[in-house]
């Protein structure tokens, strides 16, 4: 059984220039901000894959590309055997629309203020067809409130009745009305409490125990990412830099960016570990470094580093972009 989805060599490239008018009398060339350059991963049925980095390193165009909110500058997105990406028919894109579903940051401006959560949680069931009649709708919608830890009552409210740990719950609902394979999560508990992270992060993994689903889990939280997934990726400047199985990630670090990610976590049990810091903010993505787009804060660049743009290379059970790693100079 092949994989549930396949990124081939993805990009996508946003215009920010300004106005013609200014560009031709300040005589400025086109500014492309290259968000995505180049990535590809599978993730197998029922597994979880979390994309890691900081803001701006294109994990949320990641998701926005996967799910078709974004058109791909290049590059191929198969869902099971069908190349979603080269497809553009509402109608033929309609049943793939139904097995993947979103779930985005920020549960106070993703569900509608003017609408009861009855008509939110119903909006997928009557779009794609699923069920038409007042009463099989209320149903399903009991049913699903039940699965999120709420109760029927509570599709007669709005949502600024709820506290945004609820709220969260209420958009889970929703993306699983349409009953989706699949599941993209653009940091779904970035915008909470910690203590209300842990139950909504439990509550994902009880459904897609329950239910078999698939998550791509966008974070930049490197411990929410240790407690549900399988495998991660690492991104920088809108390029996966290193990719393992989350045991292997946490472990043995081989990017200094991952190395870098990992040593910003608190040492709770005091070991005394040897931290190696990177200085320097992230570079700017309409004009990134030359060749590999941390040596300016990495530790260990020379002058291949600074030229020479590094392809992700196996090591074992971990694929690495890295000249340092390569000639065992980490």
């Amino acid at each position: 059984m092949g994989p549930i989805l396949k990124v081939k060599n993805l990009s996508k490239h946003f215009d920010v220039s300004p106005p013609l008018i200014t560009r031709l009398v300040s005589r400025e060339e086109k500014s492309i901000l290259k968000a995505v350059e180049g990535i590809g991963f599978e993730i197998q049925q029922g597994e979880t894959v979390s994309l890691v980095g900081e803001s701006g390193c294109g994990k949320s165009t990641v998701a926005r590309l996967v799910v078709k909110l974004y058109e791909p500058t290049n590059g191929e997105i198969f869902f099971g055997n069908q190349n979603f990406s080269s497809i553009k028919s509402r109608k033929e894109l309609k049943p793939i629309r139904r097995r993947i579903q979103m779930i985005f940051q920020d549960p106070y401006a993703s569900l509608n203020p003017r609408w009861r959560v009855f008509d939110i949680i119903a909006e997928p069931l009557r779009a794609h067809g699923i069920i038409s009649d007042k009463q099989g709708l209320k149903r399903r919608i009991t049913e699903l409130l039940e699965q999120v830890s709420l109760s029927s009552a509570d599709s007669e409210k709005f949502p600024h009745e709820f506290s945004g740990g609820q709220r969260q719950r209420i958009s889970i609902a929703r993306a699983l009305a349409s009953q989706p394979d699949f599941l993209v999560c653009d940091e779904p508990t970035s915008a909470l409490d910690v203590s209300v992270q842990a139950q909504i992060l439990n509550l994902m993994k009880k459904l897609q125990k329950e239910l078999g689903l698939t998550y791509l889990f966008i974070s930049h939280d490197l411990a929410v990412v240790s407690h549900l997934s399988d495998k991660v990726g690492v991104m920088y400047l809108g390029r996966l830099v290193e990719w393992a199985d989350t045991k292997t990630l946490f472990q043995a670090p081989k990017h200094p960016y991952t190395k870098m990610l990992l040593d910003a976590i608190p040492d709770l049990n005091l070991s005394g570990k040897a931290r190696t810091p990177v200085a320097g903010e992230v570079p700017s993505p309409i004009n990134p470094p030359s060749g590999c787009h941390f040596h300016p804060r990495c530790p260990w660049s020379n002058e291949r580093c600074r030229t020479e743009l590094p392809t992700l290379m196996d090591q074992q059970q971990q694929s690495v972009a890295c000249h340092a790693v390569e000639e065992n100079r980490i």
